[in-house]
Parts: C-alpha cells; structure tokens; sequence
C-alpha cells in the first residue's frame, strides 16, 4: 500500500483532493447564493414567496406588451373591364395568346380572362 501512495499516484490523488475542493468551494457559493434568493422577498417586506411575485407581476404589467401590427399593403387599382377589354381579349385569344399573357398585358386576373373567354363561348365544354 505505500507503493501505491508514493510517486504518480500521490500526483493524481493530489489533483483530485484539489479538483474535489473547487467544487465543494463552488457548491458553497452556488448554496450562499440561493439563501441570499429565498430571502428577497423577506427582504422587501413581503410575508411569502407568492405575494413577492404576484407584486412583481402588477409591478410589470400581468400581460406582455403586444408587438405593432405591420401596416397592411396597399392593393393596386381594381382594372375596369371594359366592352373595349374584352374585344381585345377576345381578339387576343383567336390569336393564340394564352390566358396568363392576355392576364398581364390588359392587367386583369386570369379567372377573368376565363369569364371573358367563357362569355365569348370560346371555352371548350368538358368532356
């Protein structure tokens, strides 16, 4: 057994004690500090843990605060369709256009060059 403690051994047992020390330091503050936490409330005059955060939640406010609504985007300009619109979508589908150029040369929405289309009867019916 005195082999044992002599030479590297003593060495590794040495750093251990010391690596054990520092954590019992550490424990010790880690313990000073939660006493020092469980008595703020006592500190401030309150009788229990629970009044202290019931008044720390008046103190903030019971609700967080809401984040600003982001201001709504603007719509574009609703596109009259007009009798002169829909003989030139007409004229642009006898000529092999389709619907989603047609769409965004006159600037209206593909369903209504769909409901130009189906006025026109140049829609072919479902099978």
């Amino acid at each position: 057994m005195y082999y044992w403690m002599t030479g590297v051994m003593t060495n590794n047992i040495e750093k251990e004690i010391e690596i054990a020390k520092a954590k019992v330091a550490e424990l010790e503050g880690f313990l000073k500090n939660q006493s020092k936490l469980a008595q703020l409330p006592f500190d401030f005059g309150y009788a229990d843990l629970k009044s202290f955060i019931k008044a720390l939640k008046r103190a903030v406010g019971a609700k967080p605060a809401k984040a600003a609504k982001a201001p709504k985007a603007k719509r574009g300009k609703r596109t009259r369709i007009t009798p002169e619109i829909k003989e030139a979508v007409k004229a642009a589908v006898v000529a092999g256009k389709t619907g989603a150029d047609i769409a965004k040369e006159f600037g209206i929405s593909l369903p209504s060059v769909q409901n130009i289309k189906k006025a026109f009867g140049l829609v072919k019916a479902r099978a």
